[in-house]
């Protein structure tokens, strides 16, 4: 049986909005023998909430002074973000890392800081969800190298090559999504994980695997299924229903520094 391997999953939130603050708890993590280091993707957040730093330059600062450990936005809500350019940002990234990225992706919502209505973005779910099977569909297109000709309800790709690609060809994807929705759990089938919202109960996670599982093209290959959880949880419990990952849960409203290392310096699950 594969082990469950162990990330710091981090808001970069008021004092983990500063990107070298952030290395500097990444190198630990790395230090401690943690397998994975994940940041959360949002550029607004409610009160008390007051400063967010950006996830795509910390991430970079973080693949240059790191080298073994798992990296990547957990998750990023595809539909605000142009996949173009996500394209060239998580090409880059995975070289800049050696190959070491991993991108979470999902709908976002609008409820914890208003950054789709307050942008004038798209607050429909169903649009958003259309959105980010697009993009989903555009990125791994431009992770192959060949021409993409794409033209779609919201986006188009005119016959642009995206060069260079990712390591090995391409970026693993994990899905976000209610564990008991089924249109999420058809998409996170169609890629490479899956990161279920709002899990209750051990058993909520065995069902959802085991419909992914029957979803799948081919159940046989490896498949990620990362858990955000509390050190304290029930890590026993939600390994025996499927979890691949366990993502450090901590409360985006005032987690400080010496809470992030206080996890990390405890060690990962072993």
């Amino acid at each position: 049986m594969t082990r469950v391997r162990s990330a710091i999953w981090v808001p970069l939130f008021d004092e983990l909005a500063d990107p070298a603050v952030v290395v500097r708890l990444a190198v630990e993590a790395e230090e401690h023998g943690w397998d994975g280091f994940f940041v959360w993707d949002h550029v607004r957040w409610r009160e008390p909430v007051e400063a967010l730093a950006d996830p795509w330059v910390t991430l970079s600062a973080v693949a240059a002074a790191t080298s073994e450990i798992r990296i990547g936005p957990m998750v990023t809500a595809l539909a605000r973000r142009r996949p173009q350019v996500v394209a060239r940002q998580t090409a880059s990234l995975d070289l800049l890392s050696g190959g070491r990225l991993v991108l979470g992706a999902g709908l976002g919502s609008d409820r914890f800081g208003g950054e789709f209505s307050r942008f004038g973005d798209e607050v429909d779910d169903r649009t958003r969800a259309a959105m980010l099977d697009e993009g989903l569909a555009i990125l791994r297109d431009a992770w192959s190298g060949e021409p993409v000709r794409h033209r779609g309800e919201h986006h188009v790709v005119d016959d642009v090559r995206f060069l260079p690609r990712p390591v090995r060809g391409t970026v693993p994807v994990w899905i976000a999504g209610f564990p008991s929705r089924q249109r999420p759990l058809q998409r996170a089938a169609r890629y490479d994980g899956f990161v279920p919202v709002n899990l209750a109960q051990p058993e909520q996670l065995a069902e959802a695997v085991a419909t992914i599982g029957a979803l799948r093209e081919d159940p046989t290959t490896p498949y990620d299924v990362a858990v955000t959880l509390a050190p304290d949880a029930d890590l026993a419990g939600f390994e025996a229903a499927g979890m691949t990952w366990w993502l450090t849960d901590v409360d985006p409203h005032g987690t400080s520094v010496a809470d992030v290392r206080a996890v990390l310096r405890d060690g990962p699950l072993r």
